[in-house]
This record gives structure tokens, sequence and C-alpha cells, in this order.
């Protein structure tokens, strides 16, 4: 069900939690972590999250970086899609299994894959990206962030 304004307004009612998870996205975005691979990121738990404000926001900040709309609309079945590579395989199954940890949790061999493409302070940041976009899921679904902010938020900036 879409509104025309949050359910509770998290941003404006707890400004200062905002401003701190706004300042993690900063320092997430400034990580070092290549752009694209952070949009796969937050584009695929958004998916997983069933989050339409997130969704909506991250695969157009995919496609500004030139992120194609087939790899876009491959990313739910990625598994069986050649057309990523090694590394992002394996951020993918750290993604997913971060983002449905009541579904196994994260094994070493999920992690571990990771590692065989970034170094441990690369590994790090990755896990970070992966915390912060499913806490503004949380925060989009809870609050449910009509799609029409968007717009408005970039407007703003």
């Amino acid at each position: 069900m879409q509104t025309e304004s949050p359910r509770i307004g998290l941003a404006q009612v707890w400004p200062e939690a905002y401003g701190t998870i706004s300042r993690l996205n900063q320092q997430v975005n400034e990580s070092g972590v290549e752009p694209r691979l952070l949009e796969l990121i937050k584009v695929r738990a958004s998916q997983l999250n069933r989050c339409a404000f997130c969704l909506n926001m991250h695969w157009q900040d995919a496609r500004k970086l030139g992120e194609t709309e087939q790899r876009l609309a491959l990313l739910d079945a990625w598994a069986e899609a050649d057309c990523y590579t090694a590394a992002e395989r394996a951020v993918l199954a750290l993604t997913e299994a971060m983002t449905l940890l009541p579904q196994g949790g994260v094994s070493d061999a999920v992690v571990d894959a990771v590692r065989e493409h970034f170094d441990e302070a690369q590994t790090a940041r990755i896990m970070f990206a992966v915390v912060l976009i499913n806490s503004w899921n949380r925060i989009a679904v809870a609050d449910r962030l009509p799609l029409s902010l968007l717009a408005k938020l970039r407007a703003a900036h």
C-alpha cells in the first residue's frame, strides 16, 4: 500500500539517529568499494527485503553508473546468469547470506569466496555495505517511505 507520506517520519522524529546512519552511508560510499558493485549489493538486498523505495533508488543509481538493464533484471537470478564476474558472484552470495540470516547464517565458505577477490579491508567494507543497505531497507519499509519521496529528496540536493 503506497501512501504520500511516511508512516512516522523517522528522520524527523529522531534526526540524531538518522544522521548517524547517514554518516555511515557516506563512509560506505567513500570506502573505495567500486560504486557499481555497491549498487549491485544495494539492489540485491532491496529485492530480498522487498523494499520498493530502496530498489527504485538504487536501480536508478546503478543505471547512472553505467549498469545495464540486463544485469539489473537478471540480478534476482544471478547464480544462473553468466553476466556477473566471479568477484560479483561472491559478493552477491555474501549479500544474500547476510540479508537472509535465519536461512543458514554466513558460512566460512561464503566469506572465503569474497576473500579470494578482495583483501581484508575491502571485505570488511563490503560487509558494512550489506549491513547498511539492510538497515536502510528496514527504515524504508517500517516507515513506509513513498516512492514519490525519492524525487523530492533528489530535487532538494
